[in-house]
């Protein structure tokens, strides 16, 4: 293990579980120093903060993905208790528009060690027919780089997008700018429900910060040794 992964995990591994029991089985088979961990809203909702405070112990950094799209004192509320569980991530969702973002930062700024804050660009599950339904104009690139653009000029450290759009989006938002990828699948692996997705290897060399890997890492006979088969993929041994 290098002194790089070490210091900064670029795997977060999705905990996509009904409750805190199941959570944990897992957990107890993971190494801190080697991935982050994702809380959602299905496992956030069974288990509560109590869990999130659980991991954070353990001496995980935790990305707290709950998608925060609300009135903006409502999301800086919510912010603000997110904070307060000690998580590294958590996110909102770019379409709440920029006050809303804006008023999520500000709530963060006042905290004295705040998580990084990340938006939701398009969810991965969706293609430009789905965009279309709903009236939402533009390639899915287009409206990521768009809902991208917006964020960063709202302040957030970051955005969570499909790792199809990690390289135009380092072009247009720079290197300060971080890029946090689910729609991860190692070549041998199932596409599932996501429709946009790449290897660990492709999603690194085209920008990727950070990549949230599910099923690949949860699902498998040896959850410690698929996690380091896919460090050693990206370059982390």
């Amino acid at each position: 293990m290098t002194v790089h992964e070490r210091s900064d995990p670029r795997l977060i591994v999705a905990l996509d579980y009904p409750d805190a029991e199941s959570a944990l089985g897992l957990v107890d088979r993971l190494d801190p120093a080697a991935c982050r961990l994702k809380v959602g809203k299905t496992l956030f909702t069974a288990a509560g903060p109590a869990l999130v405070k659980t991991l954070a112990r353990r001496g995980f950094a935790i990305f707290l993905d709950l998608k925060y799209h609300d009135i903006p004192d409502t999301v800086a509320n919510a912010c603000s208790a997110a904070a307060a569980l000690g998580v590294w991530m958590i996110n909102v969702h770019a379409l709440g528009g920029r006050v809303m973002m804006q008023a999520a930062r500000e709530a963060l700024a006042r905290e004295k060690q705040p998580p990084k804050l990340t938006a939701v660009t398009v969810l991965t599950s969706m293609a430009a027919k789905d965009l279309a339904e709903l009236g939402i104009s533009g390639s899915p690139m287009e409206v990521v780089a768009r809902l991208a653009r917006l964020a960063q000029s709202c302040g957030l450290d970051g955005v969570v997008c499909s790792p199809q759009e990690t390289r135009q989006l380092r072009e247009e938002c720079g290197a300060g700018f971080c890029l946090v990828t689910p729609g991860i699948r190692p070549a041998h692996a199932g596409r599932n429900d996501q429709k946009r997705v790449m290897t660990p290897r492709a999603a690194m060399e085209s920008g990727a910060d950070y990549l949230v890997i599910g099923r690949p890492i949860t699902r498998a006979p040896d959850p410690l040794v698929a996690l380091q088969e896919i460090n050693r993929e990206i370059g982390l041994k």
